[in-house]
């Protein structure tokens, strides 16, 4: 869209990326990494120990296993490469 057809207004996307910055300047790095490790660690207790978490994988065995899977499938690769 042109700039006269929107009158001065702006779309969603630069209307998050500046306030974005607005809050980075504001802020500073220290503050995204504090409410980062309140976040991982909320979600963390949503899930392990509920009743909803019964039978369902941890966050650190779906890595485990993900990592696992990706160790295979590098070895396969290998050894097809050297046939």
């Amino acid at each position: 869209m042109s700039e006269d057809k929107r009158r001065g207004k702006m779309t969603v996307e630069e209307a998050g990326r500046l306030g974005g910055e607005k809050t980075a300047e504001t802020h500073g790095p220290e503050f995204y990494s504090e409410i980062g490790s309140k976040g991982g660690s909320q979600r963390a207790k949503q899930h392990e120990g509920t009743r909803a978490a019964e039978g369902k994988t941890s966050l650190e065995e779906a890595g485990h296993k993900g990592g696992q899977r990706v160790r295979k499938l590098v070895e396969e690769g290998k050894s097809y490469e050297t046939q």
